[in-house]
């Protein structure tokens, strides 16, 4: 957080709105320029902007929804809550995405999960399903050939997070982005309990046409985000820089690094995933030593939610191979050189001890 970030959000504390004021709409303005899209719809998280998604899209039951095993739950869940069924395939290990050839022709939606921040090429889905949806929470400031991530070029809406940890915040917070009119009305009823202005009937008069939910975003926290948005680009810039880095320091050891982009494509780097042998003692020495590592994640299946439906990690070889030996490192842009070199000695310490 800088000043100028801590400055936005005193001159919203000290206006007139704190929320469902001009900051929201000046948010999504401004997050819809920066990835090209047309509309931007803020929701109150990732999650409820997700589930926004699967509600605009009309999902419901008898849609399956498939998705990516190696992401966080929402990822999955949202399709449930519009009573869908979500099922997976397994990820490819040359870019730890989903594997798009594996998508059944008979899917009624893909959820696309740019793990890591590393875009899915969306472009070689081989069948096109009915609905798709980017889950680009991780991916805030990648590039295709396409352009931005979240211009929707292969999809029919992108979701964003803007939790602390992403590449930027909100405190908590979300959006979607999309190019069509229609889809962003529904996420905007939706996100507040499905009403409906009806200024002819009176100022005060609207009614409730469907569903919806208390997913409103606070023109403070907009207004953090607007400010934070304009730092994004050096965000970016820095993560690479230190994945960059990382390369370097970590060539040396028996350990293997992320996927990178390829040639023509930027990659988010929301987190920097190595694999490691002996993973739970590495993991153990780490967190000793001060460093602040973390597993991502739990493959979705094996949560007692979806373990539940039938779901065998054995039809995920992939997806369980990479789980077992997942470690990220710390990625965000105040990491210093030093700070780098540290996590990286300590590394090189542990993995000696651990050999």
């Amino acid at each position: 957080m800088d000043d100028d970030d801590i400055a936005a959000v005193v001159a919203v504390l000290k206006g007139d709105w704190l929320t469902t004021g001009p900051h929201v709409a000046e948010f999504e303005e401004t997050l819809a320029a920066k990835v090209d899209a047309r509309h931007a719809v803020a929701f109150s998280s990732g999650t409820a902007a997700l589930h926004g998604a699967a509600a605009a899209a009309e999902l419901g039951a008898g849609d399956v929804v498939v998705t990516s095993p190696l992401s966080f739950a929402a990822s999955a869940t949202c399709a449930r809550y519009v009573g869908a069924t979500p099922t997976f395939v397994d990820i490819d290990p040359a870019t730890l995405n989903m594997d798009l050839t594996q998508v059944p022709a008979e899917a009624g939606a893909v959820v696309a999960v740019h793990f890591a921040g590393l875009p899915v090429d969306l472009s070689t889905l081989p069948s096109r399903p009915p609905v798709v949806i980017e889950d680009a929470a991780h991916a805030l400031g990648a590039l295709t050939p396409d352009g931005p991530v979240g211009n929707c070029a292969h999809s029919d809406m992108a979701v964003f997070s803007f939790h602390p940890v992403k590449a930027v915040t909100t405190g908590e917070g979300g959006a979607v982005t999309t190019n069509s009119p229609d889809l962003a009305d529904r996420l905007r009823r939706f996100r507040n309990h499905g009403i409906v202005p009806k200024s002819e009937k009176g100022g005060w008069y609207y009614e409730i046409e469907d569903v919806g939910f208390n997913y409103r975003l606070t023109d403070v926290q907009c207004a953090l985000g607007t400010s934070q948005l304009a730092k994004l680009d050096r965000f970016v810039e820095r993560r690479n820089a230190l994945a960059t880095r990382y390369r370097d320091l970590l060539a040396d050891l028996n350990v293997d690094l992320p996927p990178a982009a390829p040639d023509g494509w930027r990659h988010g780097y929301h987190l920097f995933p190595i694999r490691v042998y002996n993973r739970r003692a590495v993991y153990g020495g780490l967190r000793k030593a001060g460093i602040g590592v973390q597993v991502h994640y739990v493959p979705i299946y094996r949560h007692p939610l979806y373990a539940r439906l039938g779901f065998d990690p054995t039809s995920f070889p992939a997806t369980e191979a990479t789980y077992a030996r997942l470690l990220s490192l710390p990625m965000y842009p105040d990491l210093t050189d030093d700070d780098q070199d540290v996590v990286v000695s300590a590394l090189r310490t542990v993995l000696a001890e651990t050999a």
